[in-house]
């Protein structure tokens, strides 16, 4: 996700502590937090699928292919 959409949720986020957010912003706060979500779930999908299990014998098994 890009720097300028995680800190327009920042301001967003302060600006809601201040005052009451209008139904636009609100609308665009939810849009971009579902985007940071999914963001965040891929890249600890993609981290769970590149971590490797080395077992006290030395034998190396991938956690995808544990399913």
């Amino acid at each position: 996700m890009e720097q300028k959409k995680i800190d327009r949720i920042n301001e967003l986020a302060r600006a809601s502590k201040i005052r009451e957010l209008t139904d636009k912003e609100k609308e665009e706060q939810r849009l971009l937090r579902n985007e940071y979500r999914a963001a965040m779930r891929m890249s600890l999908i993609n981290n769970l699928e590149n971590t490797v299990i080395v077992t006290p014998d030395g034998k190396r098994t991938h956690l995808k292919n544990m399913k």
